[in-house]
């Protein structure tokens, strides 16, 4: 997914937030090369395909 990726969610109070997917993958990546993550967070991150 390309950094300026966005996508809107909706919460319960139908409240709408555009998030950034793109500038989060990155840095987790970044952060992941600097070993800056703990082995949880390193952990979801692959289960849900961030550091794949």
């Amino acid at each position: 997914m390309p950094r300026p990726h966005a996508e809107t969610v909706t919460d319960t109070d139908g409240r709408r937030y555009h998030i950034r997917l793109g500038v989060f993958r990155s840095n987790t990546r970044g952060h992941h090369k600097q070993h800056k993550l703990t082995s949880e967070q390193t952990r979801k991150a692959f289960e849900v395909g961030l550091l794949t």
